[in-house]
This record gives C-alpha cells, structure tokens and sequence, in this order.
C-alpha cells in the first residue's frame, strides 16, 4: 500500500470574507478606543521636576536665584562631589556626576516651575480677618495673576535676548474646582492665560505652559476644566486642545469612588486629551487618611498604593506621571543638611527606579541631590542599555536575549538620560550608533510611524 497524499498546498479557507468583515466590526471599537486612548508616550522631554514657589515670589531672576543658591549650599558642604559621595555614590560615579550636575545647576537649575495661587500662596491681608480684607485679598490675587504672566513674558525675553535663563517649562497652580474656590480659581487662570495671549508669550511658550488643577476629587471637575479650557481657546482664538493642564492626585476619592470604581482611571478618556501629566500629593493624600503627621511620606505604604493605581491608569495614554515631595529640607546645622540631603537623594532614586521620572521639589538646597541621584540612576544603567540596545539594533547575540517591548524601554530609558543632560549626545552615538532622532523613534515607534 502506497503512502498517503500529501497536499504540499496550503489548507483551504475556514474564515471567508464575511467573516472577517464581521470580527472587524465586531471590534471596530476596541480599535478606536485603542488609537484614541492610548496613543502611547509622545517622546517629547518630561521635565526631572518641578519646583513650586508662592506667586507672590516669582521673579524673572528666580531660576538664576536658585542654581547660585544651590551651588552655595554644596560648596559649604566641601563641594558637589564630596555630596555625591556623602548621598552614597561611588568616588568614580560622583566624579562623573558632579561636573555634569554643576553644568545644569548653572545653566538650568530649573526644568518645570510651577507659580503658586493655591496651597503655596496667601494674598496679603486674607488672612488678617479684617472688614474689607477678603475684598482686598480678590484684588490682590487678580493683580498677582496678571502680574504672574508679564514676568513669564519678561524671563522669555531676557532669554531670547541672552541676559536671563529661563526655565523650559512654567505654568500656575490655582486653587481648586471644589465650591469655596472654584470661581476663585477659575479667576486667575484666565487672567494668567489671557494675559500671556496679549503679550504674545503664549505662543512663544509651545508646549512649554503647564497649568496644574489640584484637588481633583471627580470626573466631573476635570470635564469642568476641560470646558474652561476650551472656552479660554475659543475666545482667545486658540487652537482646539492647545491649553491642557496636570491633574493632582491627592484626594483618596479619585483612587477609589463612592461606586467602588477608580475614578482616576477614567480621566485619561473624558478630557479630549488634554491632561498631561497626574502628580501625586504627598501630604494631602496622607492627611485625607488620617496618617500622623510624623509618618506622611512620599514612601508610606498608603502612597505607593495610591501611585501604582495611578500608574495602572495612564499607562499607554501618554500622560506623564509625577511623585511628590519631601517637606524635610536641607537647612539648620550641618547634620541636619546632610539628613536631609541623604534623605531627598534616597526617595528621588526610589521613584526613578519604580518608574516615576519627575518629581517636586520645594526649596533650592534640594536641586543639588535632586540632579546628584537622577544622573547617577541614569549613568549607572548607560552601559548595560546602551550594549543592549546595540546588540538589537545589530541583531547581535547578547547575553539577554531583547524583545521590541524591552528595546523601546532601554531606548526611553537612554532618551531620558539625554535629555535632562545626564548622558551627552556624543555617549550615545559611540556606544550604539544611534542619533538622538533615531533613539526617539525606537523608543517611540507611533511617533517615527507619524512622522514618515
């Protein structure tokens, strides 16, 4: 008996045409919630941290102001390597780091200052409980806000002219959407963006304006402020979506709601792309649970749950996360500093190494360790990526066998370290061979697929 035939053809079609047809528009949906909802990452640069100071403070000069401030606290302290090695770096990694970290502090000691209408800030006589002070206190902030923008416009000039730096990123923090504010708030952020538009900084801020709603307690104050929004847009003839704002998370209702869901995972789909970013609020997310004052902590287990359900909700939406801050400063006697400063450096290395890449920072004695710890986490880890990411490119055999999803996180990890200026440009051309443009769209794909 001969052996049987074997169709060397494929087999026929079991799924025809219409059947296709109809799993298309089965999902048709899935797909759009997909393409519409979570666009990924957009590659562009997130800022290291943010700094907040009372808008009652804010000066053109402040940025300067505090890289000299800094670098003074770490010269009192025997200079910024001896820092690095003080934090816990290695004398060759604080070699390394200290020159990079003078450099920034120098040249842009700030990447992302907020201007503080809300917690940080208290107009002049609101709280004397005077006749006529509440009044005085409306007429302040109006002043204050307006004030806010002409001095966002002048450190702009300054810097195009090259007399000032200015910061890449700055924007307001107002007072809540909850109802004793609401009005309040809403006040000084058209004040702020109206009178950017007519001095014509507006523009030349770009996608440099951050404005940060705080608070947030429901969905429904960020569709509110996703309204304002666009009401702001249309009278000022802005662009549609031009004004997005930052989201803070500190109220445990936005982490889970009176119906058991978690609020904070439907923000990233009822504000028309807007939100950019969700920071977290170390003290009044640890006060709404009641934690001692003593135990609140950007590392108490309360906030880290609090962060990686935040975490879970914007994945793949393209908004930016932000940890908090720590309010114990380096100031006081020598000891006190340096707790401080091991202090900061530790919980600013814990938040990069849990996926958190910015974070606050409240007073310049903490840019010293904030910029220490970030470039030591990125350089740490340059060597390992960057052989990595050489061996995927050149389909190398390596020791650790890389997928797609792995590649463009060692690409992210290296375009970070890049663009805060811990690692050069010319580092990462001689070790993978790969321009700054060509590691963006490795480490974001969409973005090189939209740009082709």
């Amino acid at each position: 008996m001969g052996e049987p035939h074997v169709d060397q053809g494929l087999p026929a079609r079991v799924l025809g045409e219409a059947d296709l047809a109809r799993i298309d528009a089965s999902l048709a949906a899935t797909d759009r919630l997909l393409a519409e909802g979570y666009p990924g990452d957009s590659g562009t640069r997130q800022p290291v941290h943010t700094v907040y100071v009372p808008a009652d403070r804010f000066t053109p000069q402040l940025p300067a102001e505090w890289g000299a401030a800094a670098l003074a606290a770490a010269d009192e302290a025997g200079g910024l390597e001896a820092l690095a090695r003080r934090v816990g770096l290695t004398p060759v990694l604080a070699a390394e780091v200290a020159p990079r970290v003078e450099a920034k502090l120098r040249s842009e000691p700030i990447e992302d200052l907020r201007i503080d209408f809300e917690d940080g800030y208290l107009a002049p006589g609101k709280a004397a409980g005077l006749p006529g002070a509440a009044g005085d206190a409306e007429a302040i902030e109006d002043a204050e806000a307006v004030r806010a923008a002409d001095s966002v416009a002048a450190a702009l000039a300054a810097a195009t002219e090259g007399t000032a730096s200015t910061t890449p990123f700055v924007g307001i923090r107002f007072k809540c959407f909850e109802e004793p504010t609401r009005r309040r708030g809403l006040r000084t952020l058209e004040l702020f963006v109206s009178r950017l538009a007519q001095t014509g900084a507006l523009g030349a801020l770009g996608d440099g304006l951050v404005l940060t709603l705080p608070k947030v307690t429901t969905v429904d104050q960020v569709k509110a402020m996703a309204f304002a929004a666009d009401r702001l847009e249309s009278a000022l003839g802005l662009a549609p979506g031009r004004l997005g704002f930052e989201v803070q998370v500190e109220t445990p209702q936005l982490i889970i709601g009176p119906d058991g869901t978690h609020p904070v995972a439907q923000l990233p789909h009822v504000a028309d792309g807007r939100i950019t970013a969700f920071h977290y609020g170390t003290y009044d997310y640890s006060a709404s649970l009641q934690i001692a004052a003593a135990y609140q902590s950007m590392e108490h287990p309360a906030a880290d749950f609090a962060k990686e359900v935040m975490q879970l909700a914007v994945a793949g939406t393209g908004i930016r996360l932000s940890d908090g801050s720590t309010n114990v400063l380096p100031l006081g006697d020598a000891a006190q500093r340096e707790a401080a400063w091991e202090l900061h450096a530790r919980l600013v290395r814990r938040s990069l190494e849990r996926g958190y890449y910015q974070g606050w920072d409240l007073h310049a004695h903490q840019l010293p360790t904030r910029y220490i710890a970030t470039y030591a986490f990125y350089r740490e880890g340059l060597e390992a990526a960057t052989t990595r990411l050489r061996n995927y490119v050149n389909q190398t055999a390596g020791a650790v066998l890389d997928e797609p999803a792995t590649a463009r996180a060692l690409a992210a990890f290296v375009l970070r370290g890049l663009q805060c200026g811990a690692v050069g440009a010319d580092e990462v051309l001689a070790s993978t061979a790969l321009t700054e443009l060509e590691l963006t769209h490795l480490a974001h794909p969409r973005l090189a697929a939209a740009t082709n």
